[in-house]
C-alpha cells in the first residue's frame, strides 16, 4: 500500500463468557435494557429472539440504539482507548467514534445475549506497509511528508478494518 490517509475500525463481540470488567458490564447492562426496552416490540411475548422480533417489526432494530444509552458510562471509562487493540509497543489504538451493535438477544436465556461495538479511529497516515504491518503516524500528514511524524507500527488482524481510505500521491520535488 502507497502512503495514504485511512480510517480504522474495529469490531470487539462480546458474548458469554466474557473476562474483562468491562466486557462482563457492557454485556450485563445492555442485557438488561434488552428486557425492558424490547417489549415494545413484543407486547404479546411471542418472540424469544431480537432476530424473530426484527422479522415481524421492523422498528426492533431501533434496540441498537436504545441499548446504546446504558452502556455510555463504560465507554467514557475507556478513555477512548480500544481495549484490545495495540500498536507493537503494547499501547491501546486511541478510537474517535464508536457505534454499538446488537448482533442477537433471547429474553429467555442471558447466554445468547451478543453484542459488538465497533471502534473508529480518527484520520491516520499509512507511511508504509510491511507484510502484515502498517507503518502508521496519527492524523493527516499529507502536507509534512518531509516532517519526522511519531508513528507506530499495528498488525493486520482480525475484527480491524480499514474503513476510508484515500491514496495519497507524493509531492514533486524541484
Amino acid at each position: 500500500m502507497e502512503r495514504a490517509l485511512i480510517q480504522l475500525a474495529y469490531r470487539q463481540v462480546i458474548t458469554e463468557p466474557c473476562k474483562s470488567p468491562f466486557e462482563q458490564n457492557v454485556l450485563l447492562v445492555s442485557y438488561n435494557e434488552f428486557l425492558l426496552k424490547s417489549q415494545a416490540y413484543n407486547i404479546e411475548r411471542k418472540f424469544n429472539t431480537f432476530r424473530e422480533m426484527v422479522n415481524q417489526d421492523g422498528r426492533a432494530n431501533s434496540l441498537h440504539y436504545k441499548l446504546s444509552f446504558p452502556v455510555l458510562p463504560f465507554m467514557e471509562q475507556l478513555q477512548k482507548k480500544i481495549p484490545l487493540l495495540k500498536d507493537n509497543a503494547g499501547k491501546n489504538i486511541v478510537f474517535d467514534t464508536w457505534q454499538f451493535e446488537l448482533v442477537d438477544s433471547d429474553i429467555t436465556n442471558r447466554s445468547r445475549h451478543t453484542i459488538a461495538i465497533n471502534y473508529y479511529t480518527d484520520i491516520i497516515t499509512v507511511i508504509e506497509t510491511l507484510g502484515k504491518y502498517m507503518l502508521l503516524a496519527a492524523g493527516d500528514r499529507s502536507d509534512s511528508l518531509t516532517d519526522i511524524p511519531d508513528c507506530f507500527v499495528l498488525k493486520m488482524q482480525e475484527g480491524l478494518s480499514i474503513t476510508k481510505f484515500q491514496q495519497l500521491t507524493e509531492p514533486v520535488h524541484v
